[in-house]
Order: structure tokens, then sequence, then C-alpha cells
């Protein structure tokens, strides 16, 4: 469980994901390290921005003055069928010091944070005091390797109605502590329904709006405990942060409602390996490393949302699909007064 929160929410490395010896990973170099490391977890970083840029909106009909609205949202970001993003392509020949054991030299594809690729053995040799040393060990797999074919996240989201048809919204996760990991989740909004300007605005059947959103996930993984390679103060600290850009429109019925919209986002994950870090086999033993790599992914994208609400007094529900790079089912149960 431990693994499972900290690989999704965190991004954090392929250990925690495959529960992968750390001294392999640094066995390769520091260079070779941090390479294979930033193409592993890129489309994992790629899911979990397009996951939080969701649920910003479930109504192109902003609150009037006073009107608030509490809501419980979870996303669901899928990719069973996102072959691309579960494999990429490792040529050594860009590598210092990986190779394969079978066909060396010769580019293949290996698993992703998302992938499911197992058994791929690969290989360091160098030269120790005029002696060749080789260390040999298995690349990781992935979340799909688990049976998990999904990135979920969840958080509490508000929302306030002010003057002229502007609407105030903020989320938030609280710290969530789990054994060695962490996680933490907050964001602040705007939407502004421009039909409240016209003189006709009570008796026209829709709402047009745009709406703003930003999004930060932070997180860490203290690994002295898991005692993965010799050294001190051992940690993974991450952030993911996401701007979501959105025009909504929706209808205006008693009951039920139907919205949609049209969504620009723009996100960045950083992921920071920090502490000390001695490796103790293959031709880098001996080697010590001191925060040795710091990993940045960057996603831009344009996503549709097509969705509908239930409002039953005080009570709403809404259901919307997200269609991007990756597609993300969103669920919200909703507390309210207008």
């Amino acid at each position: 469980m431990k693994n499972f929160l900290t690989t999704l929410f965190l991004g954090a490395s392929l250990l925690v994901t495959a529960q992968a010896d750390f001294n392999n990973v640094l066995a390769a170099g520091v260079e070779d390290a941090e390479k294979f490391t930033a193409s592993y977890m890129e489309p994992l970083s790629e899911s979990v921005i397009y996951n939080i840029s969701t649920g910003w909106y479930n109504t192109a009909d902003a609150k009037p003055l006073g009107g608030f609205e509490i809501s419980i949202i979870g996303n669901i970001t899928g990719f069973k069928n996102k072959d691309d993003k579960k494999t990429f392509i490792l040529d050594p020949n860009e590598y210092e010091n990986l190779d394969f054991v079978q066909n060396p030299g010769v580019a293949r594809e290996v698993s992703t944070a998302l992938g499911d690729i197992s058994g791929t053995e690969v290989y360091v040799e160098g030269e120790v005091l005029g002696v060749t040393v080789r260390e040999t060990f298995e690349l990781p797999s992935g979340l799909a390797g688990e049976d998990l074919n999904f990135v979920p996240t969840g958080y509490v989201q508000a929302s306030v109605g002010l003057i002229k048809g502007t609407e105030l919204k903020a989320r938030f996760l609280p710290k969530i502590q789990y054994e060695d990991a962490s996680i933490g989740l907050i964001g602040f909004g705007i939407q502004h329904d421009f039909t409240k300007l016209l003189p006709a605005d009570k008796i026209l059947p829709v709402a047009i709006s745009a709406v703003i959103g930003y999004t930060n996930i932070n997180g860490d993984y203290d690994l002295t405990n898991a005692k993965l390679i010799d050294g001190e103060d051992q940690r993974i600290e991450a952030e993911v942060t996401s701007w979501a850009f959105g025009a909504v429109v929706s209808t205006k019925l008693p009951i039920i409602n139907f919205y949609g919209g049209v969504n620009y986002i723009t996100g960045k994950s950083v992921t920071d390996v920090l502490g000390t870090y001695r490796v103790t086999s293959g031709p880098f033993a001996s080697d010590t490393y001191v925060d040795p790599f710091s990993i940045t992914k960057k996603v831009n994208g344009v996503t549709g949302t097509l969705g509908a609400k239930l409002k039953l007094g005080f009570f709403r529900l809404n259901a919307e699909y997200n269609l991007g790079e990756f597609n993300t089912a969103t669920v919200g149960v909703n507390f309210g007064f207008r």
C-alpha cells in the first residue's frame, strides 16, 4: 500500500514501483541512473498532471452572492489501452555504462512506470584496478505488471459565489502520512459566468463561463527504513503542479443539467532524490553520491469535458469524462445552497 500510494501521488522513483534495489540503479553511474529514471517516470508524471487538472467545474452557471457548494471529488485516469505510454525505447548507445545481457548494443522496448514488461536483464561493466567487473540486474516493471491500470486522486473542494457572476474555488487534501510516505494537495480557482452580465440572464436556457484552476501536490518519501542502499538522510521529495484554463457551457434546468468544456492544461512535476548514497557493487562500488539527481517533466495539452449534474435540494451528484492525452473519469458528491 505504501509503495502504491507513493508512486501514484509522488511520481517518486522506479525503486518504489517495483521494489527494486536502488543500489542497482546507481550501479550504472549517476548519469545513466538519471537518464533511465527520467524516461521510466515520464508517463506516470504526465498522467498525474492530467488527473489533477480535472474537476474544477460541474456547471457554467455561477453561484449568486453567498451561494456555496462543498464537494467530495474523485478522479480516475486510465491507461489500460495506452500501449505507447507503457514502454520506451532504451538504446544502449545513448548510455555510458548500461547494456542488455541479451543482444547487447541493440535498442529495445522496456517498461515505464505504467507498463508490464518484466525479466529484462541489463549489465554494467567496467575496469576496477585493472580487473573487469560486471554487475547484472533486472530492470523494473510498472503498475500494469501489478494489474493496476489507473491513477486515482481525491480531495475536498469548496465554491462560493461573489458578485457579478464570479465564483471562487478551493480544493484541499490534508497531509496524509502512511509509514514513511506523506502526501498533501491544495488548489485555488476562479470561475466567471459571462451570461450573468446579460439582461436576459434569468430566461436564457444556457450559461457560459470561463474557469481557471491551480493545483499543487506535494509529498515526500523517507528511505531511511527501507535500507535500499548504504548512506544517510535518504529521501525523495516531489511536487506536481497544474494550471487548467477552461471555457464551459451548461444548461440551466431545475433537476438535471448537462455541461461541457474545452480546457487547456499546463503542468510540471519535479522529483528530487536527496541524501547520501554509497554504491556497494559493480564498477562504481565505493562511489558516493550526494543529492544525486532531480527529474523535471513539463506537460501541455488540450482536453474536452462532457458531464451531467443531478440536483435534489441541497444534494447534487455529478459525473464527467475528460478526453485528452490521458482520459479521466470524475465523480463529485456535492452539498450546497444557491
